[in-house]
């Protein structure tokens, strides 16, 4: 027999499985009952070894094919056929454990989520699960304040916050508004919201006040808190639902105060509160950031933002680290990315209120953080700071940028700050991360993927949505199409909008991100926005593919972002917005030249050439589509009129 093969034939695995004495020279109806009475923990150990499990030739019954089988799908999450059949399939597959990549990378399960991690399933319980281990550990660290809050602080204060609320009339469901930085009081303010089941809404500080009011108009609160007065003022004139206005030093009044005194009655009502709070109830109402279109307000449960902490802070290391926590409040990666998952693991977070290059260098060194995580635009700010060769960042261990494709130049300007360097896929509806790659020190290991899924929340690549809502067929490895997911990340639905929901997630439960990407043993590569994909003269070009293409001009060329423009005899026309860097010269001529590296058909038919600085960003200094767009509409008809364009 060979020494990686069972006698029964059930599976091919390492030789240290074979030869467990339970499995032996064992038959089909025996291997069954063995794995059937497993601990959770054993049988995933060993189901995560397999590479190969042939069901139906070693079990007797369908019964223990059956619960065997179920057991393999719900703690691994790593089922996947090889044909359709009315029965059990004859052979089941381990998406991807080939891959030497993939096998780094610690993975999380539904059992593992269930199980190992069944406690804080809440977000406020995280709070009282560290203050009950480590109360004077500290949790949050203000930069700009110089104080530190430990966790028996953290939780009393926000407890002290969550029944004044309940004393105010705040009940489960109903919204709060934020329009704060990231401050003291505001971090106390949110977790006294997730404590009495009230749905949190951090608003963006650079909204105008009419994308103030169109928000608050769609999620209805029942209070708001504000740092600027006149925004204050706007929103009582215009949003009735508003009961109760708090500005941020009016919160801080009612921290010095302490717990307000009740009745017994009152008291006893607020306990039962607590108690009807589950994992599936709404938690956040975070913003999406409007690139390819309005702002929509995502609703966010416990469990899809406590399985993200999980899922996070196993693939990239959070436990007991110390974080810097410099992005927006408004934003996911603020808060259930970074935040959310710092505290899950009982880690520190060094906070500023407001991002700013310099401080968040100072911050690193003057508070010893060991773990830093930004978008792109964030890094390039602070490197561009003539002081940036004086910061001493020897406690950073770990670096992880995410929110959109990077440079080889830029990669290796990041591992310079720390030994470690990972990024992922993560978004809104999702509650953050959603695929990741191993921590490594290698830039190829994170050049040309954006991870792998986790077990416990499985990523597909699938057709489009059907006509009837149900999700498209699965797509074999390497073909493109719609990155899809499911399981307990999957938001809950855009607040008040029941059609956009629909259209985002099937009526099968599968999470259409509206992304286009394809995968293979090195995992998930991106491809771009489905809304923005650009059909020329019969083909599929994918903006990406372009956009990385240009950018390898790396000594002229800042970024580049590319849209599909209506063209009369090629139906549609690609146009390419390249920024260059600063005292660089950069002509069509070069770009031209350069994209002869790529297929006839992917060619930009027009370039602007965009001065460092112009290219438009959203609020979350990603490339704002929906601007270049109606910027190259502006382009095409000036072409049009010169007689340029349509030929």
């Amino acid at each position: 027999m060979n020494s990686r093969e069972s006698r029964s034939g059930f599976f091919t695995c390492d030789p240290d499985i074979v030869t467990d004495d339970r499995f032996r020279n064992a038959g089909g109806a025996e291997i069954a009952a063995v794995l059937i009475s497993m601990e959770s923990s054993e049988f995933r150990r060993l189901a995560l070894r397999m590479n190969e499990v042939n069901i139906a030739a070693c079990f007797a019954s369908k019964r223990d094919k059956a619960k065997t089988a179920e057991r393999f799908a719900s703690l691994t999450g790593r089922c996947q056929y090889r044909k359709k059949c009315r029965t059990l399939p004859r052979k089941c597959y381990f998406a991807d454990m080939n891959s030497p990549l993939r096998r780094r990378l610690p993975e999380c399960t539904l059992g593992d989520f269930e199980q190992n991690h069944g406690g804080p399933h809440l977000l406020h319980q995280v709070l009282s699960w560290w203050a009950g281990r480590k109360p004077n550990a500290p949790a949050i660290i203000s930069y700009d304040r110089g104080q530190t809050i430990d966790w028996a602080t953290l939780h009393d204060i926000s407890s002290a916050l969550a029944f004044d609320l309940f004393r105010r009339g705040f009940r489960k469901g109903d919204f709060l508004a934020t329009s704060l930085p990231l401050s003291l009081e505001h971090i106390f303010l949110e977790y006294a919201c997730f404590k009495t089941g009230v749905i949190h809404a951090p608003l963006d500080l650079r909204l105008r006040f009419p994308e103030v009011l169109r928000c608050l108009e769609m999620i209805q609160p029942r209070g708001f808190a504000y740092l600027n007065p006149e925004m204050a003022v706007a929103v009582k004139s215009h949003c009735g639902s508003v009961e109760h206005y708090w500005a941020q030093t009016d919160l801080a009044e009612m921290i010095a105060r302490g717990p307000a005194s009740a009745s017994p009655g009152l008291q006893a009502d607020f306990g039962k509160a607590l108690t009807a709070l589950r994992e599936d109830d709404g938690a956040q109402a975070v913003f999406t950031t409007g690139s390819t279109g309005s702002p929509k307000a995502a609703l966010l449960s416990h469990r899809n933002i406590t399985c993200q902490n999980l899922c996070l802070g196993t693939a990239f290391g959070f436990r007991d680290e110390r974080i810097l926590l410099n992005l927006p409040p408004s934003h996911v990666g603020g808060q259930a990315e970074v935040l959310m998952t710092a505290l899950f693991w009982g880690g520190s977070v060094v906070t500023l209120e407001v991002f700013d290059p310099f401080k968040s260098l100072d911050a690193v060194q003057k508070h010893g953080v060991t773990m830093l995580g930004q978008i792109p635009a964030m890094f390039q700010f602070e490197w561009r700071l003539p002081d940036f060769p004086g910061f001493d960042l020897s406690t950073l261990r770990k670096v992880v940028y995410g929110g959109q494709g990077v440079s080889r130049q830029f990669l290796e300007r990041m591992a310079r700050m720390a030994p470690l360097i990972a990024t992922g896929l993560g978004l809104t509806e999702t509650a953050g991360f959603c695929t990741y790659t191993p921590m490594t020190s290698s830039i190829d290991e994170v050049l040309d993927t954006i991870g792998y899924d986790m077990p416990v929340y499985a990523m597909s690549i699938r057709g489009d949505m059907r006509e009837e809502g149900t999700a498209g067929a699965p797509l074999p490895h390497g073909e493109v199409g719609n990155i899809c997911f499911s399981g307990p990340q999957t938001f809950l639905g855009y607040v008040n909008d029941a059609v956009s929901t629909a259209k985002t997630v099937s009526s099968d439960g599968i999470l259409y991100t509206g992304d286009l990407g394809r995968k293979d043993a090195r995992g998930l590569h991106f491809s771009g926005r489905a809304k923005w994909v650009i059909k020329s003269v019969g083909y599929q070009v994918f903006p990406g593919d372009i956009e990385q293409h240009v950018c390898t001009l790396q000594e002229k060329v800042a970024s580049c972002g590319v849209v599909g423009a209506e063209h009369r005899l090629l139906s549609e026309a690609i146009v390419a917005f390249v920024e260059k860097k600063p005292a660089i010269d950069l002509t069509v001529g070069e770009l031209r030249k350069h994209t002869r590296g790529l297929a006839s058909y992917m060619r930009p038919l027009h370039y602007v050439i965009l001065e460092p600085g112009q290219m438009p960003l959203n609020r979350v200094a990603k490339i704002d589509y929906v601007r270049l767009s109606e910027m190259a509409c502006q382009e095409i008809d000036r072409l049009r009129a010169a007689g340029r364009w349509d030929r």
